[in-house]
């Protein structure tokens, strides 16, 4: 018997978004067969860009050997109202896609600017990939912006997400910032 509910804690975290104003789209579970290494996704976009051109992806990993060692020091408790002792974390990742860019902004005014936005409760990074179809044609850029976001096991087993509202609040706060910069970075493609 597991002593913590992750898929639980995934449905928490869908009906979470919905309540800070998030459409919830899609969610895939995988596991590996061999080392028992699993993944939860789930695809979800703020209200106001059903249309596009943004989407957020979550993904949540979970590593088998923290998830048992973690086990062993709850097995291990006197009082299982206690707070498990350790540092046992899985990290929680948003990332944040859009389509090709005919007008990218730059790169480093943007990083800066949504780090301001992601604060210290969602440090975010951003990156960019030029693609190019043929040697002769311009070059395509995708950007990402991505948020990392380590969930304590501890908070998962006590059933605290406090801590997400701070987190949901934050990416809804980059999700509407970053609606409103799309279009201008992909006017030629609308």
């Amino acid at each position: 018997m597991a002593v913590i509910d992750i898929a639980g804690f995934v449905t928490d975290l869908k009906s979470h978004a919905i309540d800070h104003g998030f459409h919830v789209h899609d969610e895939r579970h995988f596991v590996e067969t061999y080392s028992l290494r699993q993944l939860w996704e789930v695809d979800l976009h703020p209200e106001e860009a059903c249309s596009g051109p943004i989407d957020l992806h979550v993904s949540l990993e979970i590593d088998p050997r923290t998830l048992l060692s973690f086990e062993d020091v709850v097995l291990a408790m006197d009082d299982p109202d206690d707070e498990p002792r350790g540092d046992f974390m899985f990290p929680l990742v948003f990332t944040w896609t859009f389509p090709p860019l005919t007008s990218p902004p730059d790169l480093l005014i943007l990083a800066t600017e949504v780090a301001g936005l992601g604060g210290v409760e969602l440090p975010l990074e951003v990156s960019a990939i030029d693609s190019f179809q043929k040697v002769t044609d311009a070059p395509e850029r995708s950007l990402s912006v991505v948020g990392k976001f380590p969930i304590t096991l501890a908070s998962v087993y006590q059933g605290s997400n406090e801590s997400m509202c701070a987190v949901l609040d934050r990416c809804r706060l980059v999700s509407l910032e970053l609606l409103e910069r799309v279009p201008s970075w992909i006017d030629d493609a609308l």
